[in-house]
Formats: C-alpha cells, sequence, structure tokens
C-alpha cells in the first residue's frame, strides 16, 4: 500500500473505531494518558480460561493517530495469548499504521502500547 492509502486507514479507523467501548466483564483495563497533548486511552481486556484474549474494547479521546492505533491494536490481539501480547514492540505499532511517524507524533502512537504493557504488568501482579 502506498502512504495515502495508509493515511486513510488511519482515518477510517479514527472515525470508525473498532472495539471502541467499555466492556462491562473484563479481566482488567488500565487507563493512560499522554502529558503532552492530552490524548487519553483506557484499555479493557476479557480474557479467557486459557488465556488468550477474549474480548476488547478502549475508550478514550486524542488525535487521530493515538485513537486509530488503539483500534488497530485491539483487533491485533484479539485471539493472542498473554505470552504473545508481551512481545509487542514499537516497530509492530509502526507497521500497524503503515505511515512514517514522526518524533512529535511518536507517544501518541505509542499510547495503546504502552497502556497495554502497563496494563500486563498489573494483571500480571
Amino acid at each position: 500500500m502506498d502512504e495515502e492509502l495508509y493515511r486513510e486507514h488511519i482515518l477510517d479507523h479514527y472515525k470508525n473505531p473498532r472495539n471502541k467501548g467499555a466492556l462491562s466483564d473484563y479481566s482488567f483495563k488500565h487507563k493512560e494518558y499522554n502529558p503532552l497533548c492530552g490524548d487519553v486511552l483506557e484499555l479493557f481486556l476479557r480474557v479467557d480460561e486459557k488465556n488468550r484474549v477474549a474480548e476488547t474494547g478502549f475508550e478514550g479521546h486524542g488525535c487521530a493517530i493515538s485513537q486509530a492505533s488503539a483500534s488497530l491494536l485491539t483487533e491485533y490481539i484479539k485471539g493472542k495469548t498473554i505470552d504473545e501480547l508481551k512481545t509487542l514492540t514499537t516497530q509492530d505499532i509502526l507497521d500497524m499504521l503503515g505511515v512514517p511517524i514522526n518524533d512529535a507524533r511518536m507517544k501518541c502512537a505509542m499510547l495503546s502500547l504502552k497502556t497495554l504493557e502497563q496494563g500486563l504488568y498489573a494483571f500480571s501482579q
């Protein structure tokens, strides 16, 4: 895909986010924010008896990059095990977004990963 198609993909996830909404039956939830721009994300995961993500959801507000990143991440992690989630990297998120992210927007793009990582840490304790 060329860069323009990826930009449209990001805008689609921003305007029509997948998995947007809180889960009432969750295994864990975690909330993070980006103090530089005010983006907020709360991530919800329901984990089944096999330690796989059965359902995801998110609430929050912010720029197109942060909200699209959350939408893309929640789609990607369904069906993955907790151990698989722990191996996700910055590059994985950048690959999902598909466009170059400048330094000023990197924290926006990584808010979903940061929220997941911190939530997994708390969940594993």
